[in-house]
């Protein structure tokens, strides 16, 4: 086996992945996985540059990062960047201070890419699975960029759009600063509007409603099952492969879109870093639900990181 280290440096989050990887035999035995909430596309959306505030909460959690991969001994490490620094004119200033950390330079990678490790990630277990039925739809919601892959055991075609929960969240439900506690109506259709905007762009490129089987996957889509679930606490056990239906998935978007900010954050199985956000990351899962008919969304907890992890080995 090859021990690998793995980060994903989203809009929203920065994820590490330290595992011992078999090539042969498909075999990925997790040793550390864990999650910062740093916001590092704060304000990009409006601003178009990365904030000095959300740089050094991303550099913190890289030196905290460090240390994990080097007593664990990773032999590889691969630092894949994605919506954010992407967006960003700054952004080198983001690549130099990673390369002081961490030894490597983080690759910026296209949303395509973004979108094919998300599925090789999140569907390599599922193969052998004969009650779920194929093409998978794996849709990866993120805070900056959502990606749509359609495929069977090989990516089919795949496409990345500018709606995540951060985006919709800065653009539509931010007023002097203040997220709206809770949403105006007027509000919750412009989110809409914008999803279905990019539904339709997706669609040009993806066939997404040939799909048979819909895979969701990160924070927004984990953090509706746990809530469907109704977990004391986040469970990763519990969560990865559930399977939650299209009717639960309504019942809570609509609960947190007329929530307040207070009700979001005493939900037991919330992260702090997703209370203002998770609202318009359950709509973005609730209108992609729609537009392909799915019946259910089958929750996984493996993602763009093993998909990077696997890249190493």
């Amino acid at each position: 086996m090859t021990r690998v280290a793995a980060i994903d440096c989203g809009t929203n989050s920065i994820r590490l992945l330290v595992a011992d990887a078999d090539p042969v035999t498909g075999e990925l035995v997790e040793l550390d996985r864990r999650m910062i909430i740093v916001r590092l596309g704060q304000g990009v959306d409006r601003t178009g540059r990365l904030a000095p505030e959300a740089l050094e909460r991303t550099f913190a959690a890289c030196r905290e990062y460090a240390g994990i991969i080097e007593k664990h001994g990773a032999e590889r490490l691969r630092f894949v960047a994605t919506s954010a620094s992407r967006d960003a004119e700054n952004r080198d200033e983001f690549v130099r201070g990673v390369v002081e950390i961490l030894g490597v330079e983080p690759e910026v990678i296209s949303g395509d890419q973004e979108a094919e490790f998300s599925f090789i990630g999140a569907t390599r277990e599922l193969s052998g699975r004969t009650d779920l039925a194929r093409p998978f739809l794996v849709v990866d919601i993120g805070g900056g960029s959502t990606e749509f892959v359609v495929g069977d055991d090989h990516v089919r075609a795949a496409r990345s759009v500018d709606v995540g929960c951060v985006r919709m969240t800065e653009r539509h439900l931010v007023h002097d600063g203040v997220v709206g506690d809770p949403p105006t109506e007027e509000q919750i259709t412009a989110i809409r509007a914008d999803v279905e905007a990019a539904l339709d762009l997706a669609e040009e490129t993806v066939p997404l409603r040939e799909a048979r089987t819909l895979v969701g996957l990160a924070g927004s889509v984990t953090t509706v099952s746990a809530i469907a679930q109704g977990l004391p606490e986040y469970d990763s056990a519990r969560i990865h492969h559930s399977r939650i239906p299209h009717d639960r998935v309504r019942e809570i978007t609509e609960s947190l879109l007329h929530s307040t900010h207070a009700e979001r954050a005493a939900i037991p199985a919330m992260h702090p870093g997703r209370v203002d956000v998770i609202g318009a990351g359950a709509l973005v899962l609730l209108a992609i639900m729609e537009r392909i008919g799915a019946e259910e969304v089958v929750v996984s907890e493996h993602d763009i990181l093993d998909g990077i992890a696997w890249s190493l080995a």
